[in-house]
């Protein structure tokens, strides 16, 4: 998660409305997080893959997929997959890797898709970013409505209770010369990550802020929701969930 793409029509200053909406469209966002676990990632989706047991040629949607690196693994397993996600400039990096049975599409995830898939994966915390608590309950339901008869969806969350007991204030990370200077605190039961950084001599200043739903959360929203939990799990070699220990929070529904 190239590199290459300058942002355009960024005043670092201004905050906006959707916060994901700038940032995610930014290179700073890739550069940052650049160092990702891949091996990891494959590991789970190997891992989720086959406990779902999809058949060949399944139909998987990767939502809020980014520029579309674990669409493509996934593709390689052999699946059919969609990736849709919100940046237009990620969409546009991943249509490069676009095949007859991987695609790439622009889409907000609280809009369910006429398409109906066997699996719907929303992975590494891509969840929980609206400013309207409701969205989060309307991407529930779009999930749910996106799903065939015999579907599953996984949301791949953090585990907030261990978040919160591991939360670093402050740091600084330096990735291709920049110097991203990190704060993170808990307001208003959201987590908020601020960044900031000069790069070509211009000052810049994001936000992150990620609703800090916990399992209780999920378990209410999809109730409503009309949703059934499956199974839940708490790290990528799909280990038990423990609410204080896990590093992820994993839920299998439809």
């Amino acid at each position: 998660m190239s590199e290459e793409q300058k942002p355009t029509n960024i005043n670092p200053e201004q905050p906006t409305e959707a916060w994901f909406s700038s940032w995610f469209d930014t290179p700073y966002y890739h550069i940052l997080y650049k160092e990702r676990n891949c091996t990891e990632a494959q590991l789970f989706m190997d891992n989720i893959t086959n406990y779902l047991n999809l058949p060949e040629n399944a139909k998987v949607l990767d939502l809020a997929c980014g520029k579309g690196r674990h669409s493509i693994y996934l593709n390689q397993l052999g699946f059919d997959v969609l990736g849709a996600d919100l940046s237009e400039n990620s969409i546009a990096e991943a249509n490069e890797n676009a095949n007859d049975t991987l695609h790439f599409k622009v889409h907000d995830m609280r809009e369910p898709f006429e398409e109906k898939y066997d699996a719907i994966f929303n992975l590494f915390t891509s969840f929980g970013y609206f400013e309207n608590d409701e969205d989060n309950l309307t991407t529930l339901k779009a999930i749910k409505e996106s799903l065939s008869e015999y579907g599953f969806a996984v949301i791949d969350f953090m585990n907030v209770n261990q978040v919160l007991k591991t939360l670093v204030p402050e740091e600084t990370k330096t990735v291709e010369g920049i110097d991203f200077h990190l704060k993170r605190y808990l307001k208003d039961g959201h987590i908020y990550k601020e960044i900031d950084f000069e790069d070509k001599g211009q000052k810049f200043h994001f936000t992150e802020k990620v609703k800090a739903l916990t399992l209780e959360d999920f378990e209410s929203m999809m109730e409503e929701a009309g949703i059934y939990l499956l199974d839940i799990f708490g790290d990528y070699k799909l280990k038990s969930f423990h609410k204080t220990e896990s590093e992820r929070l994993i839920l299998i529904f439809k």
